[in-house]
């Protein structure tokens, strides 16, 4: 079974598109599934006026009858609602007048590599497709994914770690619900007020902030991903997933670079076993979970904590000295609407592209057409007491 999915659009254009390819038959989505995750994409404290304009909602083209899935492509489509004033500036045909081209660099986004590489002289021809509005597209699609694993028995959330100098204390056990209903997404009330307060005071100063944000998926079966190729590797197909989030600079499986500073006695999960006197499967256990649910690029069965690095904005309220692309001369970088911190919104996508790897993998581990052959592979391997 072959999983894969593409997306399309561009930021101010008139809609995002998303493929999925590989979901088996059978699966139960629906639209409103899907945008209860798009909208909280949208949420959190120090995002952009657009996010209250689009309000997005993807709507299914195809794939999906009746609430099941086909086993076939599933095709979302999201309206950009601000399309109806830039249809000149964005129109796919040649337009009468003149354009009004982006010729201001922005430092620490794709502009300058984007034209030399394309050879474009309008930076909006990199720019548009460049912008995080992308992952809206990402985040649908991945909402169909995620539906699929629910029915493996595998969920995943995500938090924020920390907002520039502002760190959440004590986040050995997670509290999903007071992640869920924080502006920022913060189980830490306290550190979420001085999240909070830090996204004010860059707003004022016309700044920005970045941050980290941490995902975790729980009910993960052991023995998804390979040792066998370098490529095969979970911690590398997630990393890279992670990895592709625009603004996210770095990533960190488990304790990360934390295990650096630990001797090999301190930095390893011991390995236990259930007493078969409880009447308990057979199933091995850790009481730490140092490697984030991953050994040797394949998953342990204890949970996939990842963390992921995201830089402040690169498009500043007070923009940063710059050069204009056509005439070379020192100019203040171009500024458009744009967010003050995104890494809640961050998060969210986070859960999509990690839903994406993992269904990816479960496929792989456990085929099927449809949605009870691959229940009850699983189930098999489960039950030869992994």
């Amino acid at each position: 079974m072959m999983f894969r999915f593409l997306t399309a659009g561009e930021s101010h254009g008139k809609a995002l598109v998303a493929i999925v390819e590989g979901i088996p038959a059978g699966v139960s989505v629906s639209e409103d599934y899907v945008a209860a995750h798009m909208a909280r994409r949208q949420a959190g404290h120090g995002r952009s006026p657009r996010q209250q304009m689009e309000k997005d909602r993807a709507e299914i083209m195809s794939g999906v009858r009746h609430g099941l899935t086909l086993g076939s492509p599933i095709a979302l489509v999201v309206q950009n609602r601000v399309w109806v004033d830039w249809q000149e500036e964005m129109s796919v045909a040649p337009i009468g007048g003149d354009s009004h081209p982006v010729t201001r660099l922005r430092p620490g986004h794709a502009d300058l590599a984007g034209t030399v590489k394309y050879h474009h002289q309008d930076v909006r021809n990199i720019l548009e497709r460049a912008s995080a509005r992308e992952t809206a597209a990402r985040v649908a699609a991945g909402a169909v994914t995620r539906r699929f694993l629910e029915e493996i028995g595998i969920e995943i959330h995500s938090r924020t770690l920390s907002i520039g100098e502002h760190a959440a204390k004590n986040v050995e056990q997670p509290d999903w619900e007071m992640a869920e209903a924080s502006p920022v997404r913060c189980d830490d009330a306290q550190a979420g007020e001085e999240m909070i307060m830090a996204i004010e005071r860059a707003r004022e100063n016309g700044d920005t902030l970045g941050g980290v944000f941490q995902v975790v998926a729980t009910g993960v079966p052991m023995g998804l991903g390979s040792h066998v190729q370098w490529d095969r590797r979970l911690t590398g197909r997630i990393a890279q997933a992670i990895m592709s989030i625009q603004a996210v600079k770095g990533v960190e499986i488990g304790m990360g670079f934390g295990v650096a500073r630990l001797p090999g006695s301190q930095a390893h999960d011991l390995i236990e076993m259930n007493d078969p006197e409880l009447g308990l499967p057979a199933r091995w256990l850790r009481p730490t979970n140092r490697a984030g649910g991953l050994e040797g690029g394949i998953t342990n069965g204890e949970p996939i904590v990842v963390q992921a690095a995201v830089k402040p904005i690169a498009t500043l309220l007070n923009p940063l000295p710059s050069v204009d692309l056509i005439t070379g001369k020192t100019v203040k970088a171009h500024y458009e609407r744009s967010d003050i911190c995104i890494v809640p919104a961050a998060g969210v996508v986070g859960e999509a592209m990690l839903a994406m790897v993992l269904a990816e993998a479960v496929l792989d581990k456990f085929g099927g057409d449809h949605l009870s052959e691959t229940l009850r592979n699983c189930q098999s391997y489960m039950e030869a007491g992994w």
